[in-house]
């Protein structure tokens, strides 16, 4: 019997945790992107939750999409998917250790706070892959570093970790990595404990149409997908990331 994506739990202080069940690295599958929209969407039905935690079992938050292995789901799907999480009413709270790595990245900022361990890796290594950014980071990422910072970061898709996170904006709190959990909850907490119909009401004027214009970023972020993936840069990106070198681009 498989092993559900995704385990649901809300504590009677009103927090509710989602947890990613697919370690070591949580790598996107329709199964859990789906399953997090599915549960997030469900939390905002529930008078009783008022914020969530979202967090991972293993090494890794999330380490993207595994491009060695076999999908049974196209780019297209999982971003429809993806802008239903955007789409949610909740406050969420993520709790970072390991890796959140490409997709994993978009997956982390879709959340309204991060709180990481200083092992923490976060990358936007599309560029290193031989292609364009996806699940809504050309809209999520500058939105939380600014511009500037956001291109240094999809143009040399180079590793940042929780200490240096912190000070980019990405992570809001660094604590060690045993109390990841319990200070992501509390974290939740504070924000459970206000009065949750504000807190709703604030929430969506601060993000605004954040889920229309990441649904918007997401069709762009697609098309140049595909058409980067038929590249020969693209073929050796994931060769040498698979090989664990350098890759050799030739621009074509």
């Amino acid at each position: 019997m498989t092993e559900p994506a995704i385990s649901v739990s809300l504590d009677d202080d009103h927090v509710a945790t989602v947890e990613l069940c697919r370690p070591p690295n949580n790598f996107f599958s329709m199964d859990v992107i789906g399953g997090i929209a599915d549960a997030f969407e469900r939390l905002d039905d529930d008078d009783r939750c008022r914020a969530v935690v979202l967090c991972a079992q293993g090494k890794h938050f999330c380490a993207g999409a595994d491009f060695g292995g076999d999908r049974s789901y196209t780019t297209e799907e999982l971003y429809s998917t993806a802008v239903r999480i955007f789409r949610c009413k909740t406050p969420v709270v993520a709790a970072i250790q390991g890796a959140a790595i490409g997709g994993g990245l978009g997956l982390a900022l879709a959340a309204d706070f991060r709180i990481a361990a200083p092992e923490a890796r976060f990358s936007a290594n599309f560029a290193r892959l031989g292609f364009h950014q996806g699940f809504g980071l050309s809209v999520t990422l500058p939105r939380l570093v600014g511009e500037q910072a956001a291109s240094e970061l999809l143009y040399t898709g180079r590793r940042v970790d929780g200490v240096e996170a912190l000070a980019l904006g990405i992570a809001d709190r660094l604590v060690p990595l045993d109390e990841l959990r319990s200070t992501a909850h509390a974290f939740a907490l504070e924000i459970a404990r206000s009065a949750p119909l504000a807190i709703r009401s604030i929430r969506a004027t601060l993000r605004g149409a954040l889920a229309d214009r990441v649904e918007a970023a997401t069709a762009h972020e697609l098309t140049e997908q595909i058409r980067l993936q038929a590249t020969e840069d693209f073929a050796e990106g994931t060769r040498a990331m698979a090989e664990r070198r350098l890759p050799d681009f030739r621009g074509r």
